[in-house]
């Protein structure tokens, strides 16, 4: 199956978009990551910055991208990329190259990005304003001493760009609201790394180590076509599922408890990120069954809620409700509902947020508030909903429950109809994960 692209044109699309926003006689610059040392002469494998691989689908390191708006409106892109180089390439793989990169990225020009110290400034001189991103704190640097530079100019200190002005807020809402190709390639790593976690269920087995189910997902991602992972994964058996960010993954899987897989892909920069918990052993006991169901219902609920028009707060609202109200019922809470969600006494087993929005980030770019009131979900919009309750030994509720910790983690975006789960591939039905894993020791056996 073909993997679904970006095409150019939307490339193009979005950086007229920046220069629509611009004023005139103006410049907007944008850096590209670089490569960051591993150790002594090795580096990290390359990944790069969302937003300049948001605007340009171009995946080398140290290229600088300038949008230019003339004092009449007219705008430009040129950039500064890696210059071909024979040997090097020997060394470290192709490079595109200034000529190629005009053609293939849809450019005004472009230059060697040995000549930014020289040609960047010039480019700079005699406009009014300059975007940037002020997290890039490298170009940031860089910008500053060259507009200092320019202000030292004799007679023509007038030249230096009177403004730097940062444009993340621009970025932040395109990015929030997906494409319908960036849906496709969301929807495509959505299904690998469902597909994973399946493979992954049905894998398991007491007396394997967390480490050995950290592999086999991470293998299913990269030989679908996800080669990185987009975040740390997470494989937290027993009490170990009660640390939120457990990474250590290094611990036996003990026959009757449950694991927590907090995993997911990274496809053409976008990112999956599922959650799943599952029993060891292939079945739930009864205590791990109860806690599972109060879980999945508060998700379904908030699921409900996430409609065009609605609030991230109030789904969150709804899915605390059915959590306090179970563990209410199964006497891990005491008192009234009314006393323990003024009290948020249910913080003490659900310590994180309903969701976040996902996209070429896994904590993704996005207004959540503006200026104090909640903002609306909107078509296009795709986040996580991913309730847990948390009950780490020690907890001041009866023993039964110590040491269980559940998550369940879908992502969906939201559409003009309601909100579709990208992520249903993977079972979160308790029978269902029970059939599952329960089918695949059938066929081990035989």
């Amino acid at each position: 199956m073909t993997a679904p692209i970006i095409e150019l044109v939307e490339y193009q699309a979005r950086r007229n978009a920046i220069l629509t926003q611009m004023t005139c006689n103006s410049a907007c610059v944008i850096s590209a990551n670089k490569l960051l040392t591993r150790s002594n002469d090795t580096e990290y494998v390359f990944r790069q910055d969302s937003y300049f691989w948001y605007l340009t689908g171009f995946n080398e390191p140290d290229a600088i991208l300038v949008l230019l708006k003339s004092a009449t409106g007219l705008g430009s892109c040129i950039m500064f990329c890696q210059p071909k180089d024979a040997l090097a390439e020997i060394w470290h793989g192709r490079r595109l190259g200034c000529l190629a990169a005009v053609e293939q990225l849809g450019l005004d020009d472009a230059f060697d990005n040995t000549d930014i110290d020289s040609a960047l400034p010039a480019l700079l001189s005699g406009v009014d304003a300059v975007y940037s991103l002020y997290q890039q704190t490298h170009l940031q640097t860089r910008l500053n001493h060259m507009i200092t530079a320019l202000k030292q100019v004799p007679k023509k200190s007038d030249l230096a760009p009177s403004q730097l002005i940062d444009c993340q807020a621009w970025l932040d809402q395109m990015r929030l609201l997906k494409s319908p190709a960036e849906l496709a390639i969301m929807q495509a790593v959505a299904d690998i790394s469902a597909d994973a976690h399946r493979v992954t269920m049905q894998y398991c087995q007491s007396g394997m180590n967390e480490y050995q189910l950290e592999a086999q997902i991470q293998y299913q991602f990269a030989v679908h076509g996800a080669r990185s992972p987009a975040y740390t994964t997470i494989v937290g058996g027993g009490a170990n599922a009660c640390i939120l960010h457990y990474t250590d993954n290094n611990q036996t899987l003990r026959d009757g408890d449950l694991v927590l897989i907090d995993a997911g892909g990274e496809l053409q920069g976008y990112a999956a990120d599922i959650t799943r918990t599952f029993p060891v052993n292939g079945k739930f006991s009864a205590q791990q069954a109860a806690l599972y169901d109060i879980v999945l219902q508060a998700q379904l609920v908030a699921i409900d809620c996430l409609q065009p028009n609605t609030f991230i707060t109030d789904a969150n609202t709804a899915c605390v409700e059915v959590l306090t109200q179970g563990l209410l019922e199964l006497g891990v809470l005491t008192g009234t509902l009314a006393d323990n969600l003024e009290q948020l006494t249910y913080r003490q087993y659900f310590m994180h947020g309903l969701g976040h929005y996902l996209g070429l980030d896994v904590h993704d770019v996005g207004a959540y508030a503006v200026k104090g009131h909640s903002c609306a979900l909107q078509p296009g919009t795709v986040m996580t909903v991913e309730p847990g309750l948390y009950i780490a030994p020690g907890s001041p509720c009866p023993a039964e429950f110590h040491g269980i910790g559940i998550r369940i983690e879908d992502n969906i975006v939201i559409t003009n109809e309601g909100n579709h789960v990208l992520t249903h591939a993977v079972p979160k039905d308790r029978l269902e994960i029970e059939a599952l894993m329960s089918t695949v020791r059938e066929l081990s056996r035989q």
